[in-house]
């Protein structure tokens, strides 16, 4: 277990994804210098805001979040950084801490279950080709960008299953479903369930 700085947002990070951030609020200012003046890697967790608001607190957070590597980290001026996070594992959040003086809570890596089934990468293969549908409909719509559809993904099927997860047209709430499925297997599962209902959704709104 591990006490680390946290960062709850509207949004959920998956490892593997890419998340740039404009720093403001003094509690956050104030945990990005503290981040980088650890030893190692400079780093926090993020975890999704449930019910709430993403600026002053009062929020209600998630028990499952992914550790955000700083990657860039640039200073506007005296009260704004620009960063750019990757999430490179997923995390269980035991407890909440108070935010003092900003977000806390008690953590542990959680890898995921059965990380190479025998059909993975056939799987993987096939949910990659209903993520580029799905996008190419959201793309006429012109929810998302035309050249979103041929986004590549990693050659490694339990890492792919992330990117999927982060390129599929959804929501927060069920990309935070795909974040706590057990392993890639149940992930891709998953998403297929969810994309059911995107497809259909996306093809309604073009008719």
């Amino acid at each position: 277990m591990a006490v680390i700085p946290m960062f709850p947002l509207g949004m959920v990070l998956l490892p593997g994804g890419v998340l740039p951030l404009h720093v403001f609020e003094p509690r956050y200012r104030e945990m990005v210098v503290h981040c980088l003046q650890q030893d190692g890697e400079p780093e926090f967790g993020q975890a999704l805001i449930t019910h709430g608001s993403e600026a002053g607190g009062g929020d209600e957070r998630s028990m499952v979040g992914t550790i955000a590597q700083m990657i860039n980290v640039d200073a506007l001026d005296q009260e704004r950084y620009s960063m750019v996070t990757v999430g490179t594992r997923r995390i269980r959040i035991n407890a909440w801490l108070p935010d003092e003086p900003y977000p806390l809570a008690d953590v542990d890596d959680w890898p995921d279950e059965d990380p190479d089934p025998p059909t993975l990468a056939l799987d993987v293969a096939a949910s990659h080709a209903r993520v580029r549908a799905a996008l190419a409909l959201a793309a006429e719509l012109g929810d998302v960008p035309l050249d979103l559809a041929e986004s590549e993904i990693s050659d490694d099927p339990l890492v792919a299953t992330y990117h999927l997860a982060s390129l599929a047209p959804i929501g927060p709430a069920d990309r935070y479903r795909l974040l706590c499925a057990s392993g890639p297997a149940a992930r891709l599962d998953i998403l297929d369930e969810v994309l059911d209902d995107v497809e259909a959704m996306l093809k309604f709104r073009l008719t």
